[in-house]
């Protein structure tokens, strides 16, 4: 209690005229609006990853940046870092199977698309070996979880089940009710593969969601005949971590590979909701034959990342990240998703910030602490460019204060009836009673970066609404302070939440209420400044959370 009352003390720096951030004044609608107007204009044809538009919207925060005098953060001097993404497709689908060897009995052969498919991120390959069901297949060290047990697993195929333990209790070790970072099949590959695994076969957790799926529609879906509009990217980085093959398979064929156990499959999953994970069990009399013939196409993209240092040469080390993701969902013919609001809000509040600072610094003003302009490419597929920045920062996440970022600040957020699974969790609500209203997340994992913000707010009286970070709407881990979260790094997303119009084509420039944006954009900016300046850094209050910190 001292320390957080002497933390509350050092940043309750009174908002009257003479203590606001400097240049504060100089964030106006009227900017915001014509910076918007282009950026979410039908001619930026909705600023796909991996498309022209895309990279003249980098290349228009790049200018930005230069003309405003900040330092290029990326390598060489560049204020692009670069990333990679990855696309895979099947080799040769001919070359993917599965084959159960029994003691007693013919082989079966399952069937590609019926009975089984290849993972996107699966390496190609082939291995024969016995068995191993491992319940989630979740290794977490902080939670004291760990499906893998001693060395049970060396050598074998194991069978893991898809999401994770209590996905719909709020008390949870993982996360609540928001599905957490260890449930990603990804990551369950590579614990599988650290702990030694030569393959990994996933299926659905029947006991948390009954009932045959239609698993040759989610086979289709994951591997379509014809090119989807919306490619389906990874961090190539993370699937070149993959060497072993991984496969998705059906209830039914899970269940055939089980049932020397003396057990279904149900009966499996419901044993693996067990405190601290389960011990691995053998499948007895079976041997797996599974082959992956996947073909992994690596393409160059690009965040963009700029600075002004700090001035005190104790903290200048020490950074603030301001960031919002440039990227939207493109075209489909006449159809424009402009995404003015995602996340075109979130940028040109991030330009305007950008420019107070560098007008406070050509007038001998400058933040203790140095401060990070961050534009995050592909947030529409999966958070990449954050994660690409986490996996590889431009200043070490260890000196990094906070991360503020944009996401969706320019409406009010409004929630119909029938809105659908986008609004999943989401109370009923009209934008009117939201009019003054701004969604905080990240507010349960560092009460010092929310005291911060509550101070930040006694100028700006905007109503700050913190419900959602133990929500199963996943809002918090929708948008680019996730992976630091997970890096466990203190950060807030600013949101004023979903509307009718998110992800459609009326996510138009014109509908953005701009005195509300920018109020929201000074808010941030004082925000800012105040933990760039106080004297104490926040703490992060749930390092056991930190997923990708093992």
């Amino acid at each position: 209690m001292k320390r957080l009352l002497a933390f509350f003390l050092a940043y309750s720096v009174p908002l009257g005229a003479q203590d606001a951030a400097p240049r504060n004044e100089t964030i106006l609608a009227d900017e915001l609006r014509a910076d918007l107007f282009f950026l979410a204009s039908d001619e930026m044809q909705g600023r796909l990853t991996e498309t022209p538009e895309n990279a003249i919207a980098s290349a228009f925060i790049r200018s930005r940046f230069e003309r405003l005098g900040l330092v290029p953060m990326g390598p060489e001097g560049s204020f692009y870092q670069p990333f990679r993404l990855l696309e895979a497709k099947l080799q040769n689908p001919l070359e993917n199977g599965i084959e159960l060897l029994r003691d007693a009995g013919p082989t079966m052969r399952a069937q590609l698309g019926d009975s089984f498919f290849p993972l996107r991120f699966s390496a190609s390959g082939s291995v024969e070996a016995e068995v191993v069901f491992a319940g989630y297949g979740i290794r977490a060290p902080k939670l004291s979880y760990n499906d893998y047990g001693d060395d049970s697993v060396r050598g074998k195929i194991v069978l893991v089940l898809d999401h994770e333990p209590g996905e719909r209790d709020p008390d949870s070790i993982f996360n609540g009710v928001v599905t957490s970072e260890y449930s990603r099949n990804l990551r369950k590959a590579l614990y599988a593969q650290n702990a030694g695994a030569a393959g990994i076969l996933f299926v659905s957790d029947v006991h948390n969601h009954p009932g045959e799926s239609n698993f040759s529609s989610l086979a289709a879906r994951t591997w379509p005949d014809t090119p989807r509009r919306v490619p389906r990217y990874t961090l190539a980085l993370w699937a070149e971590r993959v060497h072993i093959p991984a496969m998705q398979i059906s209830l039914a064929f899970a269940n055939a590979i089980v049932s020397t156990t003396g057990r279904t499959l149900d009966e499996l999953a419901r044993e693996s909701e067990v405190e601290g994970g389960v011990e691995p069990i053998p499948v007895p009399s079976h041997l797996l034959r599974v082959t992956a013939s996947v073909e992994r196409h690596v393409s160059d993209t690009r965040n963009v990342l700029a600075a002004i240092e700090g001035s005190d040469p104790a903290l200048k080390d020490e950074w603030v990240i301001v960031c919002a993701h440039f990227d939207h969902e493109g075209a489909d013919g006449n159809r424009v998703f402009n995404g003015a609001d995602d996340d075109g809000s979130g940028t040109v509040a991030l330009l305007e910030i950008t420019e107070a600072y560098a007008l406070a610094a050509r007038a001998g003003e400058r933040a203790r602490r140095s401060v990070l302009f961050a534009a995050w490419n592909s947030e529409e597929r999966g958070l990449l460019g954050a994660w690409a920045y986490a996996e590889n920062p431009a200043v070490p996440l260890a000196q990094t204060a906070a991360v503020l970022n944009m996401d969706m600040i320019g409406r009010n957020e409004e929630v119909r009836v029938g809105g659908g699974r986008r609004f999943r969790g989401l109370e009923l609500q009209t934008a009117e009673s939201n009019a003054n209203a701004l969604n905080i997340m990240g507010y349960t994992y560092s009460a010092d970066l929310r005291i911060a913000l509550e101070e930040a707010n006694r100028g700006y009286e905007l109503e700050l609404e913190m419900d959602y970070d133990n929500n199963l709407s996943n809002l918090l881990r929708r948008s680019d302070q996730w992976p630091f979260l997970q890096m466990g790094v203190p950060s807030l997303f600013f949101h004023t939440g979903l509307h009718p119009d998110y992800h459609t084509e009326f996510d138009v420039p014109e509908r953005i209420e701009y005195d509300k944006l920018e109020r929201i954009a000074r808010l941030v900016h004082q925000m800012s400044w105040n933990v760039a300046n106080s004297s104490t850094r926040p703490s992060f209050d749930r390092l056991k959370d930190a997923a990708a910190v093992q």
